[in-house]
């Protein structure tokens, strides 16, 4: 095991390194316009957390070492803040200076914590007006995944799939638009991105029947700056003659309709509803795209493009520069937006700019980030409904007896529709080199059913029952190595692993468990070091930070919900196994470890 530096050590080198990275990289990003060297400074200050997966990277990293695994067996908690809100808490609050930013699940409350103060004191509270309405249509609880810093506002999403921007300092509203319509089953529960002088946000309701897409929004105004929907022509996917896809099956002109039954494109789902990424250097922003609408596979014959799809997209325009679909003709809802890290690995002894990708579908992508070619796809998890990926064509190997259809009950998919990971975002640590990736070990029985699309009505159109995978475990913390593509070690839980993850430079890793375990991991041997039990299950991201007193804090939410909590934080009847869309099945047993719950709890040394 090697010697941990000092704190002074440490700090002392990361502030030096942090001025040989500002001084590599700011004269390309000086011909940037926007509040881009900015965010890069902040996201690079580890005593911060000012974005919701920490850097443009998605890394979930902080090289704060004060608290290490040689002590962090002594945490304790420090303070708790109540929310006043007893749903699903996914997602991570920020710290920017001295002040901690919080948003809750519906009705969407956000509030700022001095951290000067002792408690700390509320700084300020804004209560939106969402509309109650988006509860009913809100597929999977009614969750929000966090807020975003930049030029002096906090921006978020609400339920009722409005974007604001506040005044960071007083909570007073900048300006707020209107993305969607609740009424065709539009909401929003992503957290944005700003990007230079934009905030980037995407739309949820795949289940609904909706048309996926993915806006900018200046931020200054909110005037909308582009939008790229996610099916239909190649003018409206904004496809131009700057896109370059890597493989031959990804070319061809308005495959976003040509794909499809006539129009079923126009209600084929699609959704851009979790995390993104963005690449500096090479000024490409990285987002994932949902499953088709319906689920029923029968009703809708053909690859079905754009959704399933990586993105690589021009941050100013939005133009398309490269894509990937992982599962064409999705027939088990593996929805494609799980977050995209950006690292640099060694593969096949060459350094390779990556995005690494553990999708719904189980496989782990390692994938060429400026061009869009698959290196690396290995399962994560238990899979059956294929035998692998082929690197030539990027296309899986489907295995032809867990294909799903109209009228029959095909049993045994593995992973089930929650998939090998869902919302629940992974960690990298430069230190080790390896992912930290909280999983499912999950499969199902899977029905298309027929439906008729109704406006703002759910338009699923299959029956689904999840239950346990091979072994009886519902969930593993796997620490995984991208550039081989395998398995170091893992940790089995009888949930499923639905938290995110923080990586630190003490190699300590952090993670929670739905039954109420925030628990702190050797990111070299997976050795379980210190827990502590929480009143709900943790369904958020952990983060760290540094307090004004100079001491390491770490964060996380306490509030059990998401699709994987519905059975207890939507009181949900347990008599059909089916509900919730086989959540029940999954986790009927649930209300026996944990309640529902609405808290921030905050350790330290």
């Amino acid at each position: 095991m090697s010697r941990l530096l000092s704190s002074g050590r440490w700090i002392g080198c990361m502030a030096a390194l942090t001025l040989i990275l500002a001084a590599a990289v700011s004269p390309a990003i000086a011909q940037q316009q926007g509040s881009l060297p900015e965010l890069l400074n902040l996201q690079r200050d580890d005593g911060q957390w000012v974005m919701p997966a920490k850097d443009y990277s998605a890394t979930r990293y902080s090289s704060l070492d004060q608290i290490n695994i040689l002590n962090v067996d002594q945490l304790k908690v420090a303070w708790t803040f109540s929310t006043g809100v007893l749903r699903g808490h996914e997602g991570a609050p920020l710290v920017v200076g001295s002040t901690m930013y919080l948003i809750t699940p519906f009705p969407n409350i956000v509030y700022a914590l001095n951290l000067t103060q002792p408690g700390p004191a509320v700084k300020w509270k804004f209560v939106p007006d969402t509309d109650p309405r988006s509860i009913g249509v809100a597929c999977c609880d009614v969750v929000n995944r966090g807020l975003t810093y930049a030029d002096g506002k906090v921006f978020f999403n609400t339920l009722d799939a409005h974007t604001y921007a506040l005044n960071a300092n007083t909570g007073e509203v900048v300006w707020q638009v209107k993305q969607g319509d609740v009424a065709r089953g539009e909401t929003i529960t992503m957290a944005p991105l700003v990007v230079k002088d934009k905030v980037i946000t995407g739309i949820s309701g795949g289940e609904f029947g909706i048309r996926g897409f993915l806006t900018a929004n200046d931020i200054h105004t909110g005037e909308q700056v582009w939008r790229a929907y996610t099916t239909g022509p190649d003018s409206e996917v904004l496809i131009g003659d700057d896109f370059k896809p890597f493989y031959d099956s990804l070319k061809g002109k308005d495959l976003g309709v040509t794909t499809w039954p006539e129009d079923q494109w126009k209600i084929g789902g699609s959704a851009t509803w979790t995390w993104l990424s963005y690449d500096p250097e090479l000024d490409l922003l990285y987002h994932g795209v949902g499953n088709p609408g319906t689920w029923n596979p029968d009703l809708r014959p053909g690859d079905n493009k754009w959704s399933m799809t990586i993105f690589a997209r021009d941050p100013d325009t939005g133009s398309a520069r490269w894509a990937y679909q992982k599962t064409p003709h999705d027939q088990w809802d593996y929805d494609g937006v799980n977050e995209n890290i950006l690292v640099t690995l060694t593969i096949n002894g060459k350094p390779r700019k990556v995005l690494v990708n553990f999708d719904r579908n189980g496989f782990a992508y390692t994938i060429d980030r400026a061009t869009g070619e698959v290196l690396v796809a290995q399962p994560y998890v238990y899979v059956n409904w294929a035998s692998g990926v082929d690197l030539e064509t990027g296309v899986p190997a489907r295995n032809a007896d867990k294909s799903t259809k109209q009228g029959v009950n095909t049993t045994n998919i593995c992973p089930a529709a929650m998939g090998g990971k869902d919302q629940q975002p992974a960690a990298f640590s430069p230190r080790t080199g390896l992912f930290y990736v909280p999983t499912n070990n999950l499969c199902m029985d899977y029905e298309g059913t027929e439906v008729a699309y109704v406006a703002g009505v759910p338009y699923v159109g299959a029956t689904v029952k999840m239950y346990a995978g091979p072994g009886g475990n519902r969930g593993e913390f796997v620490a995984w190595d991208g550039a081989r593509g395998r398995k170091v070690w893992g940790i089995k839980e009888n949930f499923s692993v639905w938290s995110g993850v923080l990586a630190t430079g003490g190699n300590v890793v952090f993670y929670g468990t739905m039954d109420g375990w925030f628990k702190a991991v050797n990111a070299v041997t997976g050795e379980v070091l210190w827990t502590f039990k929480v009143g709900s299950g943790i369904i958020g991201a952990p983060m760290t930070f540094l307090g004004p007193d100079g001491k390491q804090y770490v964060a996380v939410y306490s509030g059990i919900g998401g699709w994987s909590g519905l059975t207890v934080a939507g009181d949900l009847s347990l008599e059909d196994p089916t509900a919730a869309l086989g959540a029940v099945n999954a986790f009927s047993d649930l209300g026996r470890y944990t309640n529902k719950g609405g808290m921030l709890y905050v350790f330290s040394l």
